[in-house]
Order: structure tokens, then C-alpha cells, then sequence
């Protein structure tokens, strides 16, 4: 039976040799230094230098490392989001290593360290526990890839439209197409409904809908707005039909007859913006183009029309207009001078 305590304690002992041996290496470090320097320098100022000096080697350490292997990173990486991922978490193992070694040179010990992460992740878990949500999902947001630094995106149910300015695992940067700036953390984000208009394939599809009456001629109508469409700069004209998943669409603009309304015709025109960064100015200036073509054109706009009806049933209205008088008869009195 008493193997068993020996090993363990010689296990214990093992470990405990390592910590000090590190330890020891620093402390033999420092007074190496103080051997160095003149006696009149107190040690306290001496570490604490030190500790200032590790620090600075690291901050400008991972600065040269980021610029050293940085084109390296990003031409194995393509997406920029996660280049930019593993460039921030390279830094950071190199500013923890700095501070692990300013701390050691101070006298702070592993295990005093171990100790105080310890009560303060224990104190500060329900603090840190959004964080810790943001970045879980900043996680899945640069695994699933539903968007990327430079795509242009809108969020659904604000309907803000704007460039991929930066993702991190903590929150994703817009840079909105007012001038503004949104930072959304992930953990909201993976919950709204995004639309990536630049994801694969910049072309965006636009549509018109407009009602000519029964009595134009629809084909001049269908020919018109398409030729109105394919005339304004940032629309495309033709090539080869645009494929969606397994089906294919006409690159060209088209005019299709979508039902007979009530009070005319229903036409939809169906063209492709060359890219989605200003698509309100393609869809006005198409808009303008139609207007101008149907104004000498044997088409015509309906607009609804209203008729009062009255009957045996409606009782009566006396109505009587006059030009240069006064109303006459009952229309021209007061309502108080009326007689029933």
C-alpha cells in the first residue's frame, strides 16, 4: 500500500520542480541585470523595468509578427474575415506571453495567477456570459459565412443597407450607406434576417409594374418599356441568360403580361442592375425612361373612375348652379332657413 503515496508525492514534487525551475530561470534572469547596473538602483525599480521592457518587446513584437507573416496568412486564408481572426489571436498569444513573463520578473508565481483567474471567473461568469454568447456565435457567423468583409447587406427588419466594414468574434462593423457606422453583436445578428446582395453574383434583378387600358396597343406597350429599360446606363442589355440555382433567366430586359385587372392590363417589366451599390437610381432613371416613352406612345395610363348612382331609393338632391349669381332656391339657403 505504500507505493502509492510515494509515486504521487514524487509526481507532486515533479511538477512543483517545474514551476520553481521557470521561476528560478526569471529570478536568475533579474539578478543577472542587478549585477549589471550600479548598486545605487533600487531591485523593486529594477524588476519593474523589466516588467515594462518585456511588455514593449511584446507590443512591438507583434506588431513585427503580424507584419512578417501577414501575406503569408491571407494569401493561404482567402477570406479576409478569418485572416484577420487568426492575425488578432497571434498577437494576442504574443502579448500573453509578454505579460506571463512581466509578471513572473514582478514575483507573481503560476499558480498565484491559476488562483486569482479562478475567483475572478467564478465571481465575474454572469458578467462575462454575453460575451461569451457573442463570441460562441462569432464562431458559427465566420463557419457559416452568410456574409463577408466588402458584400453589401441589408438587415430585414430594419432595413439598414450598407458594406461589411469588419467581423470579429465579438460583433460584426456595417458601414451603412447614410455615412454611419452599426456595430451589431453577433449574438444579435445570427437571429435577424440578412440579405447579401453581393454574396456570389453582383447582378440584382428589378421589376416595374405598370397598368395600360384595354383600348392601347399592348405590343407597342411590352416593346416600349423594354427598350426604355435596355436605354439606361447600369441596366444590362443582353448575353447569355442568367442562371439561379437550376434555372435560367433572359439577361435582357422583358416585358411580361402578369393579368387582367379591372381597369386595364397589368404588365411587369423584369431587367438586371449590373450591381446592387445603387440600385434606387437604376430603378428611378428606368421609371423616367417608360414615362417619357409612353408620352407619344399609343398607350395609356388607366386611373380609376368613381360614378354616384341614385335611385327611386336614394331620395332626392336638388342641385342648381349658376355663373356670375348667387345659387337660387333651396341650394342657395342657409341650412337654418330651410324648410323641410
Amino acid at each position: 500500500m505504500s507505493p502509492g503515496p510515494v509515486m504521487q508525492d514524487g509526481g507532486t514534487t515533479t511538477a512543483g520542480n517545474q514551476t520553481a525551475t521557470s521561476d528560478g530561470a526569471t529570478q536568475e534572469g533579474v539578478r543577472l541585470v542587478e549585477q549589471l547596473l550600479p548598486d545605487a538602483i533600487p531591485g523593486l525599480v529594477i524588476e519593474y523595468g523589466m516588467a515594462v521592457l518585456v511588455l514593449i518587446i511584446g507590443l512591438y513584437g507583434s506588431k513585427l509578427a503580424i507584419r512578417l507573416f501577414g501575406r503569408t496568412i491571407a494569401r493561404r486564408i482567402q477570406r479576409p474575415s478569418i485572416t484577420q481572426t487568426v492575425l488578432r489571436s497571434v498577437r494576442l498569444a504574443i502579448m500573453l506571453v509578454a505579460v506571463a513573463v512581466a509578471l513572473s520578473i514582478i514575483g507573481f508565481r503560476g499558480s498565484d495567477i491559476l488562483l486569482s483567474v479562478g475567483v475572478f471567473s467564478a465571481v465575474l461568469g454572469i458578467v462575462l456570459a454575453p460575451i461569451v454568447g457573442s463570441i460562441i456565435n462569432g464562431v458559427f457567423v465566420l463557419a457559416d459565412q452568410p456574409y463577408e468583409i466588402g458584400d453589401m447587406i441589408e438587415i430585414s427588419d430594419s432595413e439598414t443597407r450598407g458594406f461589411v466594414e469588419d467581423i470579429t468574434i465579438r460583433y460584426t462593423k456595417i458601414f451603412t450607406l447614410d455615412n454611419t457606422f452599426i456595430v451589431i453583436s453577433n449574438s444579435s445578428i445570427r437571429d435577424r434576417d440578412i440579405v447579401n446582395y453581393s454574396a456570389e453574383d453582383e447582378r440584382t434583378r428589378l421589376s416595374l409594374s405598370l397598368t395600360v387600358t384595354y383600348e392601347g396597343d399592348l405590343a407597342e406597350a411590352r416593346k416600349l418599356m423594354e427598350d426604355a429599360a435596355k436605354g439606361v446606363d447600369g441596366v444590362i442589355t443582353g448575353g447569355p441568360d442568367i442562371r439561379i440555382g437550376s434555372a435560367r433567366y433572359p439577361a435582357a430586359p422583358t416585358c411580361f403580361i402578369d393579368e387582367y385587372a379591372d381597369h386595364g392590363v397589368k404588365l411587369v417589366l423584369r431587367y438586371w442592375s449590373k450591381a446592387p451599390y445603387k440600385l434606387m437610381r437604376v430603378r428611378s432613371e428606368v421609371n423616367e425612361a417608360v414615362w417619357a416613352g409612353l408620352e407619344d406612345a399609343d398607350v395609356h395610363i388607366p386611373y380609376p373612375h368613381s360614378h354616384v348612382v341614385f335611385d327611386e331609393t336614394s331620395g332626392s338632391l336638388p342641385v342648381e348652379m349658376q355663373r356670375g349669381e348667387a345659387p337660387s332656391g333651396r341650394a342657395g339657403q342657409r341650412p337654418e332657413d330651410r324648410e323641410d
